[in-house]
């Protein structure tokens, strides 16, 4: 979405013009699946949209060569506001503001939100294309990225920030949390050597198999039974001490499974919400949650024409 004065044209003196472009990205909650396949560039993760945004706008400033960003500590999405400006010739200068309902630091993909929003608002105000591969290529001279872009449950690899597959949508579920505390940072994390063995590889190409057939299938009793056991196999390298509590709390109330950020701090109990005893579920879920941890946030998860 653009609003702006007339359009910029390569002939234009786009230091006169004013534009500004807006645009949000969805977060996810954690991933439903992650880790690594036995084959060249094996770290992938299986994404799991949910309805937290961040958005971002740009506004271009006349007669300037000053790039600003807001909240100050937004320094990536600065430095790739800088790089689609000097890709696209242009020396004005601009200021970008990101407002997001996305918890940073706890596996919520609040980075690659903001760079997904702040890609597009940038683009929107120069009237720049900006299809997903364009968008990829900058994010992976930045960090490590989840699949935001895609509106869709996607296999994506993070590392090198690239489209596997679109698995396609699921029904909206509910997504009971804690959060165990802290902050990760994800290049760090990503920097960690990964302990996996053979074995391990190829039952993570064997759980990417099933979670594709479950999204196909809309079944989400296997995409819960999926995101248990790649939470079980991510202990060896983010050990979440309220892991085993939490699946017997989903045992005992009929969840799904559990969810967790697995370069992050939180975890969450599945709940199908068309089920008519949801709402049940979700009080009781709730309240051990909180005895557990002590502190619970509800998400739900989008769905996708």
């Amino acid at each position: 979405m653009t609003t702006s004065q007339p359009a910029l044209t390569p002939d234009a003196d786009y230091r006169r013009v004013a534009a500004t472009g807006v645009s949000a990205a969805f977060g996810t909650f954690g991933e439903l699946l992650q880790g690594v396949l036995p084959e060249e560039d094996g770290d992938f993760l299986v994404t799991l949209p949910v309805a937290r945004w961040a958005m971002a706008r740009f506004e271009l400033v006349p007669d300037s060569a000053a790039l600003q960003v807001w909240p100050a500590h937004k320094r990536k999405a600065l430095w790739l506001t800088s790089m689609i400006m000097e890709d696209a010739r242009r020396s004005a200068g601009g200021v970008l503001k990101i407002d997001s309902t996305i918890p940073e630091g706890k596996g919520l993909a609040s980075s690659s939100a903001d760079l997904v929003a702040t890609a597009r608002a940038v683009a929107n105000a120069l009237d720049e294309p900006m299809p997903p591969r364009r968008i990829e290529s900058y994010l992976a001279r930045i960090e490590p990225t989840d699949g935001v872009l895609y509106p869709a449950v996607v296999a994506f690899h993070h590392r090198s920030v690239r489209l596997r597959a679109r698995l396609g949508s699921l029904p909206s579920m509910a997504v009971v949390s804690v959060d165990e505390g802290g902050a990760v940072d994800t290049v760090d994390f990503n920097s960690i050597p990964k302990p996996f063995t053979a074995a391990d590889k190829r039952e993570y190409a064997r759980l990417l198999e099933r979670v594709t057939r479950a999204v196909a299938r809309q079944d989400l009793a296997e995409v819960g039974r999926v995101a248990t056991a790649s939470a079980r196999m991510n202990q060896v390298l983010r050990h979440k001490w309220s892991l085993d509590p939490l699946i017997d709390i989903c045992r005992e109330v009929g969840g799904l499974g559990v969810v967790v950020g697995h370069s992050g701090t939180t975890l969450g109990i599945l709940l199908n919400t068309a089920a008519p005893h949801c709402p049940g579920q979700l009080a009781v879920a709730a309240q051990a949650c909180q005895e557990l941890v002590g502190n619970v946030t509800v998400y739900r998860t989008l769905s996708f024409p």
